[in-house]
């Protein structure tokens, strides 16, 4: 008897976030995120991503590319298939992440068997300290000073200020810092020796991606991990000499099946792994967390970041984050 076709449901939900999320490229109070459905008979898998403007990718465009794989999907387009119908991004991510979870329920047993690893175990993640003025960071850093690792938003002019006064206000915490693109030539090396001062283990992209040349030839005191210089498989060998380590996003990447890829070919080229998300639920967190099993870094406080989550989220206690219910993903 052959398996019932695919159907495919599209929708955009919005997730208030608690206050304001703050970058150099801007700010945001709510996560837009498009969830991708696919039913099999009486089975179902969801994946959920978020689009990520520095790309040029909207919510619209987004739902509408997932939206136009239906017809393939109900003639038989399968995960690997899709590996190829689709570029990398985050509406691939979301169909691929919905055909895990479809699998699991389909088979009765969690992704994690379905890839022969061992059962996931609970993570610390780095909980996020926007960006502001020292005196603001400082005292959103204060009130998270019983948590072992934050990442301090960076990427603006008097950046060195920002990361002593929050070094001052949490002494004992582990510290990395995200850039996002914010740093230049002229203040990279200057930056860099700040946050090694404030015992910073770890920054990630501090240059442009299209400008990262820099940092071969600046001192690198502490490691330099590559964000948005670093999307699938095919971008890692440019990383080497630059970078001492990736983030490895499933938007970016284009979904679960591609991250684990690159996880492996990242080791092989001797680059650290971090994995990271986007501000969105505990559905985009769930697949994440399988592939921050092996990583030295994981960033995964998305929900943390929200006025509430979904039902079934993810548990977080503290900065320890627990693996997925069956009835939230995989």
């Amino acid at each position: 008897m052959s398996r019932p076709a695919l159907v495919l449901s599209v929708r955009v939900e919005r997730w208030p976030i608690a206050g304001s999320f703050v970058i150099s490229r801007g700010a945001k109070s709510e996560a837009v995120v498009v969830v991708a459905e696919l039913s099999r008979g009486d089975h179902r898998g969801r994946g959920e991503c978020v689009p990520y403007a520095r790309y040029g990718e909207t919510v619209a465009d987004v739902a509408e590319a997932i939206r136009a794989m239906a017809t393939e999907l109900a003639r038989g387009l399968d995960r690997t298939g899709l590996q190829s119908a689709m570029s990398p991004g985050a509406a691939r991510n979301a169909l691929d992440c919905a055909f895990w979870d479809l699998e699991a329920k389909y088979a009765g047993r969690p992704v994690h068997q379905l890839l022969g690893q061992a059962p996931p175990k609970p993570l610390i993640t780095a909980y996020t300290i926007s960006l502001g003025t020292p005196q603001e960071m400082a005292q959103r850093a204060a009130k998270a000073s019983g948590l072992p690792l934050l990442k301090i938003k960076l990427g603006a002019a008097g950046d060195p200020a920002r990361i002593a006064a929050v070094r001052h206000a949490v002494p004992r915490a582990r510290l990395i810092v995200d850039a996002n693109e914010g740093w230049t030539p002229d203040d990279l090396e200057q930056n860099l020796a700040a946050c090694a001062e404030a015992g910073v283990t770890l920054v990630e992209q501090p240059m442009p991606a299209d400008r990262d040349q820099a940092l071969t030839r600046a001192a690198r005191p502490i490691a330099v991990c590559a964000d948005e210089s670093a999307h699938a498989r095919s971008s890692l060998p440019g990383l080497v000499g630059k970078y001492d380590a990736v983030n490895i996003k499933l938007d970016k990447a284009g979904g679960l099946t591609e991250a684990l890829a690159m996880a492996e070919e990242a080791e092989r080229l001797g680059l650290t792994l971090m994995v990271g998300c986007m501000v969105a639920t505990s559905l985009a967190m769930a697949p994440a967390l399988l592939l921050a099993q092996r990583a030295a870094v994981a960033d995964v406080d998305g929900p943390l970041l929200l006025a509430c989550d979904r039902p079934d989220g993810l548990r977080y206690e503290g900065s320890l984050v627990h693996p997925p219910a069956r009835a939230l993903w995989g």
